[in-house]
């Protein structure tokens, strides 16, 4: 079969499609036949060797695809050969690639009204919004939550999330048609992040209140304004950051708040099955429907990892093999 191989840490160029062996499942495991991959931006920070978390080289990058089950290894119980299933993780063997293997907890059932390229948007990008607002963020219905970057993988997911769970949104975006796109995911408000003073805004959307909740994409360049915009027992819940920030921590101290981090390196196995549990429901039930900007063949992994990390973010980039 033929992967993506990443034999030394560097720009997307070390990425390299090669011909590997189809790895066959062992106990617990399932071979999926891959239809289409998601791409994520800490895959590109795993490529360039910058990422805290690096796997032996050499490796095939990613972790979310979409396909149909073709073999499954003694025990396995919770899907069969045939199988439409997405995953979130790999037996390391990697999402960008032909096949995968994968544990069959990391295989879930993808329903007939999602499409494989919808699913690979799935894994990641749900997760991390799902664990950012619930189990992190303690949402509740009722409340307001600002997403940043609502256009993008993670932020798509979040809009929907939050909207399905009667909560009220404000969205951000930078471009005309990213606009758009959170408005149709259901955002009650849509600012424009690249006007100078669309945080200026939020006070009056809030009746003076502030907000709930944010679920802030790159915290290097908003975490300090986020804390002027919270209610009193306000979170803010940090799911992407690029660099240094300088903040006041009286911001913190005067509305008892709370900045959180979070990773889905650190959710364990029973984070895992309440998510996904949630998410099969929430697709079965059309209030999650994932959003795919772009689709490139596998053999432009490369390209997927620069379009992943530029600005004006639209959905989910999937690659298709």
């Amino acid at each position: 079969m033929k992967a993506i191989v990443v034999r030394e840490w560097g720009p997307p160029e070390v990425m390299k499609l090669e011909e590997v062996p189809t790895p066959s499942p062992g106990p617990g495991q399932v071979l999926v036949r891959v239809t289409a991959a998601g791409v994520n931006p800490v895959e590109t920070y795993v490529r360039a060797g910058t990422y805290v978390r690096k796997p032996n080289l050499p490796y095939t990058p990613g972790s979310d695809v979409a396909g149909v089950v073709e073999a499954v290894g003694p025990n396995v119980t919770r899907v069969r050969r045939g199988d439409r299933v997405y995953t979130h993780g790999t037996a390391g063997t990697g999402a960008y690639a032909e096949a995968t293997l994968c544990e069959q907890a990391q295989v879930h059932a993808l329903p007939a009204r999602v499409s494989f390229q919808q699913g690979a948007a799935l894994g990641v990008p749900y997760s991390t919004a799902w664990r950012a607002l619930f189990l992190r963020g303690r949402a509740r219905p009722g409340e307001t939550v600002l997403v940043h970057g609502a256009s993008g993988g993670v932020g798509t997911a979040a809009v929907q999330l939050a909207r399905a769970h009667g909560m009220r949104v404000i969205g951000t975006a930078g471009t005309e048609r990213g606009l758009q796109l959170v408005r149709e995911q259901g955002a009650h408000e849509v600012l424009n992040h690249r006007a100078p003073d669309y945080l200026s805004q939020v006070p009056a959307l809030t009746g003076g209140r502030g907000v709930d909740l944010v679920v802030e994409m790159l915290a290097n360049a908003n975490l300090d304004r986020d804390l002027d915009l919270l209610a009193l027992d306000g979170r803010v819940i940090v799911v992407g950051n690029r660099g240094r920030i300088e903040i006041d921590p009286r911001k913190i101290m005067s509305k008892d708040a709370d900045v959180l981090g979070m990773t889905m390196f650190n959710a364990e196995a029973e984070e895992y099955r309440v998510i996904h549990a949630a998410l099969g429901a929430a697709l079965e039930n059309g209030a999650v429907t994932p959003v795919v900007g772009r689709e490139l063949p596998l053999a432009e992994a490369p390209k997927a990892h620069v379009a992943v990390l530029e600005p004006g973010a639209y959905g989910k980039i999937v690659l298709i093999a």
